[in-house]
């Protein structure tokens, strides 16, 4: 079974900044297009960035509200997607998720993601 194992989330103030991390188990999994999603307080779960592989992986998208924020990026040699996450807000308190597709190409919906990590917990204090 494909694993993905999310670190990074934490506490920081407002303005701060946070890198997330997520590795993922099987190699082959990793060259596929990769998500990330949170759950912020009293929401449902919502896209936040996601990047695709290869070709696909040159124009990632973005969730309005943190475009020009948030970075998202990948090494897939060493399986491995990131969420540099700068200028955070209290608004972006949550449990982030790593996800992934089984296709190279991007998308924003949720229901594309086949397989999840477990989460890890950012707070933004005002």
């Amino acid at each position: 079974q494909v694993q993905l194992v999310e670190s990074g989330g934490g506490l920081v103030q407002a303005g701060g900044s946070l890198k997330l991390s997520c590795v993922v188990s099987e190699r082959l999994f990793i060259n596929n297009a990769m998500g990330w999603f949170r759950r912020c307080p009293g929401k449902e779960r919502e896209f936040v960035a996601a990047i695709g592989h290869g070709f696909y992986a040159a124009n990632p998208y973005y969730l309005d509200a943190v475009k020009g924020r948030f970075t998202i990026s990948r090494d897939d040699a060493k399986s491995t997607v990131f969420l540099q996450m700068d200028s955070l807000k209290p608004e972006d308190t949550g449990v982030y998720y790593c996800a992934g597709r089984m296709a190279p190409r991007a998308t924003m919906r949720v229901s594309d993601y086949i397989n999840w990590g477990q989460g890890t917990q950012v707070t933004v204090s005002s």
